[in-house]
């Protein structure tokens, strides 16, 4: 749309802020009070939300109008049809801005954010942009075993300070702070259903599956390193079991996904690929101790997940 049909058409919205919340009441609360702390952008906006099937107190804070803060046109919607992906869809159905950003709901974001993006949007008009992302220890102190390579699996994520523009399928955008133009979904699909939360279920991958597919078609993404957003880490994550059971996850979708319909016999490759890692990780505890054994016992619980995900397959439900 050029800038004299934006000015006759006083129904344009630039920008869709896009927040999917599922069952995190008390975590959703306090990020409506702090999306008050927003510089606005100079371009119309709108704030949308998308319950996702939530069974606690999310309905009664979303009623409450307190929370409600100045500029935005504020929509809410409901979407029975559980898992991230499918809010993420239903909001992208749901937008009517030009561009449409994600957030989630145990984030803040710096004052800036929106401003940020909207700065890029405007010289370089990209397909896609993200943000960094850094990490707020909400609720405890930050454990021994914590090293800095592990925050990345808690979202942290940093490419750097330059404005750039990425082409490399290692640096992808995270769904916490990302956003797209929202015609770019006609071109490359909507997000993969078959990935990302469900509930309790800690399974991700979508932000990267479908940050390859921007790349695949060509599309221009870039790294907008002023858009900051922190995401509130809750002490419960804050447990090796957590980094664990996350790792086991990934790797039992990951193998439903790679057999489909083929044998279920895992490829036999993935035994010696199991034992080097458990070697490595006994290795490791032994010589280094158990807080820096974390991350080798995560490729542990990968490999065992994947293996069990190949031979339990589409029709474990998984």
């Amino acid at each position: 749309m050029t800038e004299s049909e934006r000015d006759m058409n006083t129904a344009y919205i630039a920008y869709t802020v896009a927040l999917c919340t599922h069952n995190h009441a008390p975590r959703l609360a306090r990020t409506l009070r702090d999306l008050a702390a927003l510089i606005p952008p100079e371009r119309p906006w709108e704030f949308l939300v998308i319950d996702n099937a939530s069974t606690d107190n999310t309905a009664a804070i979303l009623a409450d109008k307190s929370w409600h803060f100045p500029g935005p046109e504020v929509r809410m919607m409901r979407e029975e049809k559980l898992g991230l992906s499918n809010a993420r869809n239903r909001a992208v159905a749901e937008a009517r801005g030009e561009y449409i950003f994600f957030i989630d709901d145990d984030e803040t974001p710096a004052p800036e954010w929106l401003r940020a993006h909207e700065s890029v949007i405007q010289r370089a008009y990209p397909d896609a942009l993200g943000g960094r992302i850094e990490v707020m220890l909400e609720d405890g102190s930050r454990p021994p075993w914590l090293s800095n390579e592990l925050l990345g699996f808690l979202g942290k994520l940093d490419h750097g300070g330059q404005q750039r523009q990425l082409t490399d399928p290692e640096t992808p955008i995270f769904g916490g702070n990302f956003g797209f133009k929202k015609s770019v979904f006609d071109r490359i699909g909507l997000f993969d259903a078959g990935l990302g939360r469900k509930g309790t279920d800690n399974t991700g991958g979508e932000d990267t599956e479908i940050y390859h597919r921007l790349l695949d078609a060509g599309c221009q993404v870039w790294w907008v390193p002023g858009a900051v957003i922190s995401h509130r880490i809750q002490v419960g994550k804050l447990r090796r079991q957590y980094f664990l059971d996350l790792h086991y996850r990934q790797g039992r979708m990951e193998g439903v996904r790679k057999r489909d319909n083929g044998s279920r016999v895992p490829p036999f490759f993935l035994y010696p690929q199991l034992w080097r890692s458990v070697r490595n990780a006994l290795t490791v505890r032994c010589t280094r101790g158990r807080d820096a054994s974390v991350r080798a016992e995560m490729n542990v619980s990968y490999f065992v997940g994947y293996i069990l995900g190949w031979m339990a397959g589409r029709e474990s439900g998984s």
